[in-house]
This record gives structure tokens, C-alpha cells and sequence, in this order.
């Protein structure tokens, strides 16, 4: 199993970090987790086109988790030679957003429809609106869905995939509670989006001090991932962007946790089976 940090960035536009999105990777399956800003891109530099993905999954839906889903979309809807089924499992509210997403779109499809011979439908998508406790199959990875806390965005979900001896969470945004406890709990890799409090208190702007209360922060997330003995914590979403340089910073204020602390730019990618970690 290989985990790829496909966007390490936030809803703060930077050059070289593209929206928050995680790739899963095991033998014969890969999923897709949340659809930032430039994820096809990003997919295209792991060397996948959307239209390779088995499911593309949502841990919540602020703009910053979604915003490329649209790309994914008709990506996968153009460049499939046959007409291919793109599912998409999400919270509550995942299928009226899908729908929405689609209306958006109504005109481009109906551009393609008229000038492509072969196409004779529009995009084929399945939601599947997922909630805490359930459980399916994508591919050979087993996905069990618990409730992540991210209030006062709910519903919001974690996920972790388990493939053989392997397994991964992916935390999406929130802090620590019991229910993403209880899914980490002997997790080969845990995938967590981070802030760096101390630096966000220093910048004078309410709005952006309003995420301190519903992200977890370096040290927050290091403590999760001990208490779990999960083998290595990938940290993401990184508010602020990681200076040039500053990565033993944010390594340092993980030291509560004892495993390997995964720290890096889009495209870097974790293997699980020999937990090496190699860049973009």
C-alpha cells in the first residue's frame, strides 16, 4: 500500500501546493481522498488519470475538500474510450452536491455531446452517501467510515482502509475525538491535517484565527497518533505553508509521537510496506 500527498495545501492559494487531496494506492486499487484545487494535475503526476481511479472519496465538503471534484468529473468522462461509472462516496449531502456539480457543468456536456460522435451520455457518476459505523468494499481495500469532528461542519468523516496486513486513516480536518481514536487504533499510517497554532495566533486577522478551534494542531495530531501506536504520522493541509526550510520545525513540535513523522511537498509518497518515503 502507498499513500501520495497529491495536495498539501489549504484554502490559502500557494504556488507549489495544490488543494488538500490524498492518494491510495494497493496492488490493484486506487482511491482518491477529497478533490482540491488542481488534483488532476497533481493525479497526472502520480501518473493516474482520473478515469484509473476505482472511487473518489470525501471526507467533508468545504470548498477547499471539493473544489476540483468537477475536473475529476469530466476528466474521467472524456478521456474514458467506454462509457465508465465514477463513484464518489461522501457524507450526507454528497448527492445533492454531485447533482449540483453536474448542473454546473450542464452546458460543457452539452457542447461535447453535440461534437463527439461517440459520446451519447453525459457523465455516469454513483454516490454513495456514507455514514459513522458503516463499512464497504472498494477494490481489494475494506473502508470503515467514523465520524470525525470538525464542528460546525457535519457531518464530516474519517476513513481508514485496510488492504492484508496493511491499513491507513485518513483523518481529513477536525480535532481529536474518541471516534477517530478508536479507527487509528494499530493503523500502519495515519494521514492528518495540520495547523501550526502558534504561528496562526501571531497573524492579526479573526478570520483566520477561527480555524484554530476545528484543526489539529502539530502537536494535537502527534499525540492521537502515539495513543494509537499507529507506525507513522503524514501530516497535510499545512496552515501555514511550510517555509523553505522549516521542515525539522514541524518535525520537532511532533516529537510526543515515536514513529515516523512523514513531512513533505505534493507528490511525496509514503510506502507502507517498507515505510520509505520518497519525494516528488
Amino acid at each position: 500500500m502507498r499513500v501520495t500527498l497529491l495536495g498539501t495545501g489549504s484554502p490559502l492559494p500557494h504556488p507549489e501546493r495544490a488543494g488538500p487531496a490524498t492518494l491510495v494506492r494497493t496492488s490493484s486499487t486506487s482511491v482518491l481522498f477529497d478533490c482540491g484545487r488542481g488534483v488532476v494535475t497533481r493525479l497526472a503526476g502520480a501518473g493516474l488519470f482520473p478515469s484509473m481511479l476505482d472511487a473518489v472519496v470525501l471526507t467533508h465538503l468545504h470548498s477547499d475538500h471539493v473544489s476540483d471534484l468537477n475536473d475529476v468529473i469530466t476528466t474521467n468522462w472524456v478521456m474514458s474510450p467506454v462509457p465508465r461509472t465514477l463513484l464518489v462516496v461522501g457524507p450526507v449531502g454528497t448527492k445533492s452536491f454531485v447533482e449540483a456539480t453536474l448542473a454546473t457543468l450542464a452546458l460543457d456536456i452539452g457542447y461535447r455531446l453535440a461534437h463527439h460522435d461517440d459520446l451519447h451520455d453525459g457523465p455516469l457518476v454513483e454516490v454513495v452517501e456514507a455514514a459513522p459505523g458503516d463499512e464497504l468494499e472498494i477494490g481489494d481495500g475494506h473502508v470503515r467510515v467514523a465520524r470525525s469532528d470538525h464542528r460546525p461542519v457535519e457531518p464530516s468523516l474519517a476513513y481508514r482502509v485496510d488492504a492484508g496486513a496493511l491499513s491507513v486513516v485518513i483523518g481529513g480536518d477536525g480535532v481529536p475525538c474518541e471516534t477517530l481514536d478508536a479507527l487509528l487504533q494499530g493503523a500502519s499510517a495515519y494521514v492528518q491535517s495540520v495547523i501550526r497554532d502558534d504561528l496562526v495566533r501571531t497573524i492579526r486577522a479573526a478570520r483566520l484565527h477561527d480555524i484554530l478551534d476545528y484543526h489539529s494542531s502539530v502537536a494535537q495530531a502527534a499525540d492521537s497518533a502515539q495513543r494509537a501506536g499507529v507506525r507513522a504520522l503524514v501530516m497535510t493541509h499545512y496552515v501555514p505553508a511550510i517555509a523553505p526550510g522549516a521542515e525539522e520545525e514541524w518535525r520537532a513540535l511532533a516529537s510526543a509521537f515515536k514513529g515516523l513523522v512523514v513531512v513533505g511537498d505534493d507528490l511525496t509518497t509514503l510506502d507502507l510496506t517498507t515505510m520509505k518515503v520518497t519525494g516528488p
